[in-house]
């Protein structure tokens, strides 16, 4: 299985105030940093999913690859645009892992315990922690990503359970310690927390 990453910052973050939440600052550096510091090693190859002028992110080294549906269509449209970008540009990628670019403490093992998951016949494995599923991190087999650009195109889906509910999927559980692995920073009281939390996340 050769796997390429996304991370998925294509949204509009009304609830930070607008802007690029992942460009916000945590622990001196912003969330992004954090993202790919723990993202890169399990993947490779890594690409970031973002909309509009693609220069503010020259300094993380990633390529930026935009949505291919218009109006903020979520993030499956931030998946597809990966499953293309990893069709396109990185050779024999079977699948693509996608990550949230507002989950600054996600699992260093994501893609090694997705990835074996999915070896017992299911088609799209994600993660889940305290007994809810979290979509956006997940593992999507290249090979669907005609069906994902014809369920956004034609049958208008936006929810990713309504697109997932078609395949085999599995539901891997993390296990909160300390903190949740899939905490994310949707508010500004959620980065205060994210502070608190990220001296001893390691």
């Amino acid at each position: 299985m050769i796997v390429a990453g996304i991370v998925l910052a294509g949204g509009q973050s009304r609830r930070m105030g607008g802007g690029d939440k992942c460009l916000r600052l945590l622990a001196g550096k912003p969330i992004l940093a954090h993202i790919i510091e723990r993202a890169r090693p399990q993947v490779t190859a890594l690409a970031l999913n973002a909309n509009g002028d693609p220069r503010r992110f020259a300094g993380f080294g990633l390529p930026v690859v935009a949505d291919s549906i218009a109006d903020f269509a979520g993030p499956l449209a931030g998946v597809l645009a990966g499953l293309d970008w990893a069709a396109a540009s990185v050779l024999a990628a079977s699948h693509v892992a996608s990550f949230a670019g507002d989950a600054p403490f996600l699992p260093r093992d994501l893609v090694a315990r997705l990835g074996a998951a999915l070896a017992s016949g299911h088609d799209i494995a994600c993660a889940a922690s305290a007994g809810r599923a979290h979509p956006v991190f997940a593992l999507w087999p290249v090979a669907l990503r005609e069906d994902l650009r014809r369920a956004l195109e034609v049958e208008g889906i936006r929810k990713v359970d309504q697109w997932t509910e078609r395949f085999r999927l599995t539901t891997v559980e993390f296990a909160v310690a300390a903190y949740d692995p899939f905490f994310n920073v949707n508010r500004p009281e959620d980065l205060a927390e994210a502070e608190r939390l990220a001296a001893p996340a390691g």
